[in-house]
């Protein structure tokens, strides 16, 4: 392919992991017409996209997409998009790998969870830095495999907060994913606001029982309301106003927040989670079904970075990242049991205050 071909309407967005969101999203810009290339590690994936296709399956719907696809190795030229989709423990790498093949008048957009638009600056540059918030549940089977769950928020926006024509030209191409993708000026808004959530999801991954049936018990609760309330500690110190999705609101967890509001936030993810297809996270099936690492340490373990360096304490957060560790050393195992280690904590914090 030469430089000619990669400009203009012909020019390929290339997606950097081609698992749950980088694989949807591709197989939906394909479908629609967009020149797309998947850049993944697994080669029997990237065999199963350019040959027999990208199976995409659940409620939403069902259809066989092929795209064109690479390992790194294979990968030649540069590209003006570069959509960031693997895991958030595997960024750096990513970056290290991807660098050479970005134009320099490129960008990263970061279609992760976590707060990976930090690294991405700091290894290619703020300019050349976008930021996503995704929230639509999505797993990866196998090669060519794709379970799209449920829909869920997508949101766009350059992190620092301006509305350019690239952020708008990356807007409309989401918006053929999904048609009600949003275009802020708050991104990190966002993303801070899917911690809360997320912490929450590393919470439910303690154990074997669904995401819904953890929201749902009320003996849980403690804990829901105590990660929920360090995430928008920690997000307050550093000037954050969270922004929500759905029906899911951060700022009820804000410093001097009442507990009413709290508790029905959790009630209402009881319900959301109970709506979908992914019963369990893409946290849970790392630890129970793939036997690796999670993101914990760059979802979840930042957090509490960036709360110490502000001043705020983080015990539940704290707790819960070594928890995680050690049910992925094989200390501890997926079950009530763990959970109620940091259930008690919770607990005594809350009879303490």
């Amino acid at each position: 392919m030469t430089a000619q071909d990669r400009t203009g309407p012909n020019e390929p967005i290339l997606i950097w992991g081609a698992g749950a969101i980088g694989g949807t999203l591709g197989a939906y810009w394909a479908r629609a017409g967009l020149p797309v290339l998947l850049v993944d590690i697994e080669p029997a994936h990237v065999a199963a996209c350019r040959s027999s296709g990208l199976h995409i399956t659940g409620p939403i719907e069902d259809f066989t997409q092929v795209v064109p696809a690479v390992t790194p190795a294979e990968l030649t030229g540069s590209y003006r998009r570069i959509v960031l989709a693997v895991k958030a423990g595997a960024t750096e790498a990513a970056l290290a790998a991807l660098a050479p093949h970005l134009a320099e008048d490129g960008y990263v957009l970061s279609a992760q969870n976590g707060l990976n638009e930090i690294a991405i600056a700091d290894a290619v540059g703020a300019a050349r830095t976008m930021g996503c918030f995704v929230n639509f549940g999505a797993d990866w089977h196998g090669p060519g495999e794709i379970l799209y769950g449920n829909r869920g928020a997508v949101v766009v926006g350059e992190i620092d907060g301006a509305i350019t024509p690239r952020v708008r030209e990356m807007h409309r191409l989401l918006c053929l994913f999904d048609a009600e993708s949003i275009l802020t000026d708050n991104i990190w808004g966002y993303l801070w606001g899917k911690l809360a959530y997320g912490a929450m999801l590393f919470g439910t991954a303690l154990t074997d029982e669904s995401m819904s049936a953890n929201f749902a018990d009320p003996a849980r609760l403690p804990v829901w309301l105590a990660l929920g309330r360090e995430v928008g500690a920690v997000a307050a110190a550093r000037g954050v106003t969270q922004l929500g999705f759905g029906a899911f609101d951060p700022a009820v967890f804000a410093p001097g927040a009442p507990e009413g509001p709290q508790i029905e936030t959790i009630a209402w993810l009881a319900d959301y989670t109970s709506k979908t297809a992914k019963t369990h996270s893409g946290i849970w099936r790392d630890l129970a079904v793939r036997k690796r690492r999670t993101e914990v340490d760059p979802q979840i373990g930042i957090i509490a970075k960036l709360g110490r360096e502000a001043g705020v304490k983080t015990p539940a957060l704290e707790t819960l990242v070594s928890l995680i560790h050690e049910i992925e050393e094989g200390r501890r195992p997926l079950a009530f049991e763990t959970l109620k280690v940091l259930i008690d904590q919770c607990k005594s914090a809350s009879t303490a205050a």
